[in-house]
């Protein structure tokens, strides 16, 4: 995407490295078993993290979801923040439309069967001929 698109990617799994201590990414999936306060001070950190990306520097928000009949939190958070401020929200999935979250779907401005289609969107949706010059490095 960065090469094709000149768009820069954002993984909020990555974003945990960056928000927390050594001490609370060490510790953070014990936490939620032995001492749900830390678990949730350090958690809030990485959900408020992410939240501002999306609310304030994303131009439009990708979930990959490959698993029936289950929703992550995250996933569900994000995609709801994006919808909201009315950010487009692309979801992947292989699994037929009764096996996901309606949720999820909901949020969705378009739903794309594999990865591969959604880059194909995206290079017509959002290629560089279309994308505007905002300044002059």
């Amino acid at each position: 995407m960065r090469d094709q698109l000149g768009h820069r990617v954002y993984d909020p799994s990555e974003e945990e490295k960056r928000s927390l201590t050594g001490e609370e990414v060490a510790n953070l999936q014990g936490w939620q078993t032995t001492d749900l306060d830390r678990f949730r001070r350090a958690a809030r950190k990485i959900i408020a993290s992410n939240l501002d990306l999306i609310e304030h520097k994303a131009d439009y928000l990708i979930c990959y979801w490959d698993t029936p009949g289950k929703t992550a939190g995250d996933a569900v958070a994000g995609m709801t923040a994006a919808h909201r401020k009315g950010i487009p929200v692309y979801l992947v999935t292989p699994l037929p439309a009764e096996e996901v979250d309606g949720w999820l779907l909901g949020c969705s401005d378009q739903v794309f069967t594999s990865v591969e289609s959604l880059k194909s969107f995206l290079a017509s949706r959002y290629s560089r001929e279309k994308q505007t010059v905002l300044w002059k490095d």
